[in-house]
C-alpha cells in the first residue's frame, strides 16, 4: 500500500496536485505494535538485507529523489523506496535489470528492503 505524500514531509515538492503524482511511504510511518505483517513474523532480523534496510537513511534519499520530479505533470511517479532499492540490489548483486526484478519477485527478504508489507 503506497501513502501519499504530505507537503509537511518535503515542503520544497507541495502544490495542489503533489498528493496525485508524488507517492512515498515514510520509514518513520507509525505502525501498530501488536501488527505483524507475515515479513515481521518470518524473516530473520540477522539477515544482510535487513539488517541493510534498517541502517539506509529512506527518507533523505526520498526527499533528493523527489527534488527532480515535476508534481504537476507526468505520471506518478514510483515509490522511491523502491526505485533506490533496486539500484541498491541490482549493484550489490551484479545483476541485470531482468534479473533484478526476478530475484526481487523471489526473495521475501529483498521485497522487505524494498518496503513492501508482503
Amino acid at each position: 500500500m503506497h501513502l501519499f505524500l504530505k507537503c509537511t514531509d518535503f515542503s520544497n515538492l507541495c502544490s495542489k496536485s503533489l498528493h496525485q503524482m508524488i507517492r512515498y511511504t515514510p520509514s518513520n510511518q507509525l505502525s501498530i505494535v501488536e501488527f505483524k505483517t507475515p515479513f515481521q513474523l518470518h524473516l530473520d532480523r540477522q539477515n544482510r538485507w535487513v539488517k541493510l534496510a534498517a541502517a539506509i537513511p529512506w527518507d533523505s534519499l526520498a526527499q533528493i529523489y523527489y527534488r527532480c520530479m515535476s508534481a504537476d505533470k507526468g505520471a506518478p511517479s514510483l515509490d522511491a523506496r523502491i526505485v533506490i532499492g533496486s539500484l541498491i540490489i541490482k549493484h550489490k548483486l551484479k545483476l541485470d535489470d531482468r534479473e533484478v526484478v526476478e530475484t526481487i519477485r523471489e526473495n521475501m527478504y529483498l521485497q522487505y528492503f524494498l518496503g513492501l508489507s508482503s
